[in-house]
């Protein structure tokens, strides 16, 4: 087996047919089951089927029942299905039994997710995440898979000498761990360069606001309202796409509304029930903007009924990458249907990023949140600091100035570590 008959670029418009087990744990097995349906179009195929199968835990050899497996062969045959998805997670084991049980591709949900990452992939360093994830998340299933292709080469009077088959995945068992250090050097070095780059944003001291939350929720459609309001560059626009994982590249964007204190906007990959861990790991550098973010914008699609379910994935998923305590707004997109907007109640808000209503009241929200952990102050500035007098007004509330003899004196709220910083100006 090539590494490369791991891939499945050569079946994305094809058929396939989900199969899902639910466990009664308290999970939403339908809605899990048609979110994978959508991650099955997402990836361009065409479902024309599913088997469900009710059990009080998973079958450690084969996933499913051993009866259900001829059921699902039999209806992969009926409605001629090429490929038949999983809804969770195979073990090595388990993707070996059904292989040579069904005998057509075998996909779990984490291949399937794999796959729509690595069409979605656009720069370098994003294709090289989801090539780290992938090949991790075949080296498992390499192994697993010794005892089958050992048996192409068989054994001879009892010796145990190695089959044609199992010298191949020792081969391919090696070309993955070299390639997978020659990835991780790479990102390395490109981490280095991003940090780079946010240790130079962040002293310049414009406040950095993310936005995350679950994809598909509406992440790029505020990035790019903000784009069209405030910025007017049709350039400097992300993609937008009503589909899952629209956007993998963080991409940051300086939004400069007029009246108001500008500041750098990033947005990121989206979250999703069950997301491999491979992918959050192999993502983090990517997710860590919103860590060192001063605010976060939880995008959420209120007119998706599983939106509170949504909020808790991005949570969980927050707390991974560990940027939990960061102050928050949550943004009700989509709500133009459910109430009159924008509608404002303490760190929510209720909008329409694609109509664009709400931005003016999201900016003096996020100015209020961002302004909580501001220190009042006075200031006298020499005549001579005219750039600082000129840096204080554009990132710093300034409550009122006045020209004296000894220079400019301002009453000011500014962030903590401009108060450190320039705290040899401050007279009260």
């Amino acid at each position: 087996m090539e590494i490369e008959d791991m891939k499945i670029e050569d079946e994305v418009t094809k058929s396939a047919l989900l199969v899902g087990v639910n466990l009664g744990d308290g999970e939403d097995f339908e809605h899990s089951m048609a979110e994978l349906k959508s991650l099955a179009e997402a990836c361009g195929m065409k479902v024309v089927g599913c088997v469900l199968q009710n059990l009080p835990r998973v079958n450690q050899a084969l996933y499913i029942g051993t009866g259900k497996v001829e059921e699902v062969r039999r209806e992969a045959e009926e409605v001629d299905a090429h490929i038949i998805i999983f809804d969770n997670t195979l073990s090595p084991t388990q993707l070996r039994n059904l292989q040579e049980e069904l005998h057509v591709t075998v996909l779990d949900r984490t291949a399937l997710i794999l796959e729509i990452f690595s069409m979605r992939a656009q720069t370098r360093e994003a294709k090289m995440q989801v090539e780290v994830a992938r090949l991790q998340y075949m080296l498992p299933r390499l192994v697993g898979l010794r005892s089958a292709l050992g048996r192409q080469g068989g054994t001879s009077g009892g010796l145990s000498n190695k089959g044609s088959g199992e010298k191949k995945l020792e081969l391919d068992k090696r070309h993955i761990e070299h390639r997978l250090s020659e990835l991780r050097k790479e990102l390395e070095e490109v981490g280095r360069e991003r940090d780079t780059q946010r240790k130079q944003r962040m002293s310049s001291g414009i406040p950095r606001v993310a936005l995350v939350g679950y994809t598909n929720a509406g992440k790029s459609t505020l990035m790019n309202a903000m784009l069209d309001a405030y910025v007017g560059d049709v350039t400097k626009k992300v993609l937008e796409q009503d589909m899952l994982f629209a956007t993998l590249d963080t991409t940051v964007r300086k939004i400069t509304p007029k009246g108001h204190k500008p500041f750098l906007l990033s947005d990121t990959v989206g979250f999703i029930h069950k997301l491999p861990h491979n992918l959050v790991k192999a993502f983090r550098a990517t997710l860590e903007e919103a860590k060192y973010a001063d605010v976060l914008l939880e995008v959420i699609d209120y007119a998706d009924e599983h939106y509170k379910e949504h909020r808790k994935v991005t949570e969980e998923t927050l707390r991974e990458i560990g940027a939990e305590g960061i102050p928050i707004i949550y943004i009700f997109n989509k709500a133009e249907h459910s109430m009159p907007i924008p509608m404002v109640k303490e760190n929510k808000i209720y909008m329409s990023a694609k109509s664009k209503i709400g931005l003016e009241e999201l900016l003096q929200l996020m100015e209020t949140v961002l302004a909580q952990d501001y220190i009042a102050c006075e200031m006298l500035l020499p005549y001579a600091q005219g750039s600082l007098i000129a840096y204080l007004t554009e990132n710093a509330d300034i409550k009122k100035m006045e020209y004296i003899e000894e220079g400019t004196k301002i009453q000011l709220s500014c962030k903590p570590a401009d108060y450190q910083k320039y705290q040899s100006y401050v007279i009260k």
